[in-house]
């Protein structure tokens, strides 16, 4: 009987050894840990250069509007064209999918302030000056996101609005 508990005693005694072995193993700590923070990068890196590439996208439908509001400048002593300045904006960047949405308006307006009011042209303003011509460009596109976000919708639109003095 006492033979029997002391190989017991030995089982168990293997078994806690192994156990605690078990537990204290460090090999391929190293390999778990760069699987988890490896897949966690992975996941930054996409997420960092998806919103890069729609902050670029933006700029350049902001570039756009501005390329359209600069020609409407420089050809403003000729007549409003309007499919013309269209065309400046859709030729600005090489990004695809801008449109000049709302189309290129013309229209006589009186600064006040930081904002400017509509009036007829050939009128006075208030502070005495005649109204001046001003050209609104608008550009658009419509951004896809590459990865679905829960905090961000599948596609949504990037729009730039300039508006210059031409007159």
């Amino acid at each position: 009987m006492q033979a029997r508990l002391a190989l017991i005693a030995s089982r168990a005694t293997r078994a806690q050894r192994a156990w605690r072995a078990l537990i204290g193993c460090v090999r391929g700590a190293a390999a778990i840990e760069f699987a988890v923070i490896g897949g966690v990068f992975s996941a930054m890196i996409v997420v960092t250069g998806d919103l890069g590439l729609a902050y670029y996208a933006n700029m350049q439908v902001q570039t756009s509007a501005q390329v359209g509001a600069q020609y409407a400048v420089n050809h403003g002593g000729s007549a409003f064209d309007a499919s013309a300045i269209s065309n400046a904006v859709l030729n600005a960047t090489s990004t695809t999918g801008i449109t000049a949405t709302p189309a290129p308006t013309e229209f006589c307006a009186c600064p006040s302030g930081t904002t400017l009011t509509t009036a007829a042209c050939g009128t006075v303003c208030a502070d005495g000056t005649g109204a001046g011509t001003y050209a609104r460009v608008s550009a658009s596109r419509t951004h896809t996101v590459v990865v679905p976000y829960p905090w961000l919708p599948a596609s949504y639109a990037q729009t730039a609005t300039s508006t210059v003095r031409t007159k």
